[in-house]
């Protein structure tokens, strides 16, 4: 049966309750219409409407699931009530979810192997339509095996974090459900792009924010598009030509017959959270005329900090930037941006002039129409939740939540880096502190390859120890010459120097015996 309200915290068990609903009779698809008349089975179903004959929110309803389809739902005819109920229902499920995602006392993960899911649970795409109340079974399954990404002591990736204001922008963009290649079907969200991608070309420091820029399906598709550009950019009769009619084009200056066209230097590697130069770099980009790329979908977003964006001194001087708010800004996923000094030329490089799309009659400006600008064409709204988000914090916000990070990541490496049992790997300028854990057991081995091949298991074995008690998240990994080392990175706005303190302590517990 239906909770009641929208705020049951105490009501369920914020989706842990898996047991598994009655058999209901399967029926094609739209058969469900068939058994009779909406009105008719929502009375069957226990609706009781407040009398007031529409949509509205002081309606009351005790109603068996059991029974429903999504036929039942709107758009179906006298399907208000029912729709209303349903979606009460599964904001009843969210809302407890979002409040255990905080509470340290739960488990970032219960974890189970892939074997176990699918035998426990019943996965597969059937034909005939399941009920709603299975559906609602569904959505308690699924959010009872998630990774509690928001969790304060989840630091598996770079992207972590839960934010209420961004949370509520995915929520409003999904029920937009609209698409961004053209003002006329997203005038508000292709407004808010603009804006947002100028005020963040003013932040990298390029004149009166002039430029152009789109987002895009992650900072991979960022770095793709740059590199588009900059070879339309050097050639542009590839576009027409293809690759035959221009010379053998590297990313890098070569002897060997190849002309150098773009560079690419990191702001923020994945690993290590280094940074490249790029003043230095810059200066022999200008020399050689050469298109220089930054990519700092990792750590462009300390361009946000006054206190650490010494580490990007040269960013202004790029020719495009990639920068992802959904790391280091705990932006709802996904969330990454390109932005290009030179405004006009990402649409000459990847426009197709598709005349159903863009037709060039309209009667408002044409320079809104952003789809053309991009290969895919039809583009995810991503930019509500930065834009909804930066109103809420202003830019003071995201510097305080970017300090933070970047303090706890301190904490954590002056805390071990004398620590009996920690060896460091990289001292980085970023929230990346690399480290191995070194067991007793292996402390006082004096061959080296022996030690090295002993360590190389330990990482792994603490991790795989992590998930199956729940209780934190942290990544490892080997890298060139180094075994297995733990990787842990700081994004997460709720974490605190207690959950520092706890890793630490819940890593020398599940390796002691190792």
């Amino acid at each position: 049966m239906a909770s009641q309200g929208f705020w049951p915290f105490g009501a369920e068990d914020g989706g842990d309750n898996i047991n598994q609903s009655p058999s209901a009779p399967l029926l094609s698809v739209g058969e469900g219409e068939k058994t009779g008349s909406p009105a008719r089975k929502q009375q069957e179903a226990g609706v009781e409407s407040c009398g007031c004959n529409k949509p509205c929110g002081c309606y009351k309803s005790n109603i068996d699931f059991s029974v429903l389809y999504s036929t039942d739902l709107l758009p179906a005819s006298e399907g208000e009530v029912a729709t209303l109920s349903f979606l009460q229902e599964v904001v009843d499920i969210l809302l407890p979810y979002i409040v255990k995602t905080f509470d340290r006392s739960t488990k970032v993960i219960d974890f189970r192997y892939p074997n176990e899911l699918l035998q426990e649970n019943n996965w597969e795409l059937s034909d005939n339509p399941e009920t709603l109340e299975d559906i609602l079974l569904n959505c308690r399954t699924s959010l009872k095996y998630a990774i509690k990404t928001g969790h304060p002591r989840y630091f598996n990736q770079l992207s972590t974090g839960l934010d209420m204001v961004g949370l509520a922008a995915d929520w409003l963009t999904s029920t937009a459900n609209t698409n961004m290649f053209t003002y006329e079907i997203a005038p508000v969200f292709v407004l808010l792009e603009h804006v947002t991608l100028k005020k963040m070309r003013e932040i990298i420091g390029w004149p009166d924010g002039k430029g152009d820029g789109i987002f895009s399906p992650g900072g991979s598709i960022s770095n793709m598009y740059a590199m588009l550009v900059a070879r339309y950019k050097m050639f542009p009769e590839v576009k027409e030509k293809g690759m035959s009619a221009v010379p053998r084009l590297i990313a890098f200056t070569s002897e060997h017959g190849y002309v150098p066209f773009f560079v690419s230097a990191t702001a923020g590697t994945t690993v290590y959270g280094a940074f490249d130069p790029l003043i230095a770099i810059a200066d022999v980009c200008r020399k050689y005329k050469i298109w220089m790329h930054v990519d700092g979908a990792w750590g462009g977003s300390l361009v946000m900090s006054r206190k650490h964006r010494w580490k990007l001194n040269g960013i202004d001087r790029a020719n495009s930037v990639t920068w992802n708010p959904h790391k280091m800004m705990s932006v709802p996923l996904q969330c990454s941006a390109l932005l290009i000094r030179e405004e006009g030329l990402m649409q000459k490089c990847n426009q197709m002039h598709a005349c159903y799309l863009f037709q060039q009659d309209k009667h408002y400006d044409l320079s809104y129409d952003t789809g053309d600008k991009a290969l895919q064409c039809g583009r995810h709204v991503d930019i509500f939740k930065l834009w909804l988000m930066w109103r809420a914090k202003g830019t003071i916000g995201f510097e305080a939540q970017i300090d933070k990070c970047l303090e706890l990541s301190e904490y954590l490496y002056n805390k071990i880096k004398n620590r009996e049992g920690y060896e460091m790997i990289f001292d980085g300028k970023h929230t990346n502190v690399c480290f191995w854990y070194i067991p007793p057991s292996l402390r006082y081995v004096e061959d080296k390859d022996e030690r090295m091949k002993r360590l190389h298991k330990v990482a792994p074995v603490i991790k795989a120890r992590m998930m199956e008690y729940g209780t934190t998240m942290v990544s490892y990994q080997p890298q060139g010459d180094k075994v297995n080392f733990f990787r842990m990175v700081i994004s997460n706005p709720a974490a605190s120097f207690e959950d520092i303190d706890f890793l630490i302590e819940e890593i020398e517990r599940l390796g002691q015996d190792l």
